[in-house]
C-alpha cells in the first residue's frame, strides 16, 4: 500500500483530501505544520508528498526544496494562488506537478494516481524480475528462457529448456524416464521413452564439462535420471 503524506495547514482540505484518497486504498498521514512536516517526510518514507504552499514555520517551496535534495519521490502542490510565477518556482524546486484550489478531490486522487504509476514505471517498481536458477556454473533465466554455462550463453530447443529447468528446479529427486517424458511431452509414455534419453543426451553435451562423468545430470541405472546440487 502506497503512502501519502499531506502537509496541509487547513485541516477541512486536508481530511477531505485524505477521505478521498483512503476510498483509493492509499494510506494517508496529515501534518499542519510545515517544519514539523518536513522533519517527517525526511524521517520516514512514503510514495508521493502534497504539499501546500502556505503553511505556518516553514512554507511550501522551501520544504520541496528539502526534501528534493534527499528523496526522489513525486511532489505535489497545493495551493490557492493561482500565479504563473508560484508554479514556475515550485516546479522548478523539484515539485512534479501543481494544483490550484479550489479543485475536484477527484481529481487529485487522479494525479496522484498518474503520478506513482509514472514514478513506478521509471524506477521499475512492481515489475517482476527474471526468475533464475543459479547452481554452482550454471544459470537458468526462466523469465527469458535463456541458459549461461560457465558465463557463456548457451541455445537449447525448446523441449531440452524444458527438461533442463524441470530437473533443476527438482534436484536430488530421481525421475524415471516415463515420469520426465509425461511431465515435459505431456503424453504418456508408449514406446516414446527414448526421446527422454536423446535429450538428456544433447543436453549434458552442452552443459557438463565431461559427459562420461556428469556434475549435474546424473543417470540413476535401472530408474531415470537425478539432478545433483
Amino acid at each position: 500500500m502506497s503512502r501519502i503524506l499531506i502537509i496541509e495547514d487547513e485541516i477541512t482540505i486536508a481530511e477531505l483530501e485524505k477521505d478521498y484518497l483512503e476510498l483509493s486504498d492509499f494510506e494517508v498521514v496529515i501534518e499542519t505544520d510545515g517544519r514539523k512536516g518536513l522533519e517527517r517526510a525526511l524521517t520516514e518514507e512514503y510514495n508521493l508528498y502534497i504539499l501546500d504552499l502556505m503553511l505556518p514555520g516553514m512554507d511550501g517551496f522551501e520544504i520541496c526544496r528539502e526534501i528534493r535534495e534527499k528523496k526522489e519521490v513525486p511532489i505535489l502542490m497545493v495551493t490557492a494562488r493561482g500565479d504563473d510565477i508560484d508554479k514556475i518556482r515550485g516546479l522548478g524546486m523539484g515539485a512534479d506537478d501543481y494544483i490550484t484550489k479550489p479543485f475536484s478531490p477527484s481529481e487529485l486522487v487522479a494525479r496522484v494516481k498518474a503520478h506513482l504509476m509514472r514514478y513506478d514505471r521509471l524506477t521499475g517498481v512492481g515489475v517482476p524480475k527474471n526468475t533464475v536458477i543459479t547452481i554452482r556454473g550454471l544459470k537458468i533465466d526462466k523469465t527469458s528462457r535463456r541458459v549461461w554455462v560457465n558465463g557463456k550463453e548457451t541455445q537449447f530447443t525448446t523441449k531440452e529448456f524444458d527438461l533442463l529447468t524441470f530437473l533443476a528446479e527438482n534436484p536430488d529427486r530421481v525421475f524415471k524416464k516415463e515420469e520426465l517424458f509425461r511431465e515435459i511431452w505431456n503424453l504418456e509414455s508408449i514406446g516414446d521413452i527414448a526421446t527422454v534419453t536423446v535429450h538428456i543426451k544433447k543436453i549434458r553435451e552442452k552443459i557438463e564439462f565431461d559427459t562420461s562423468k556428469p556434475q549435474y545430470i546424473e543417470t540413476i541405472w535401472g530408474v531415470g535420471y537425478r539432478f545433483k546440487i
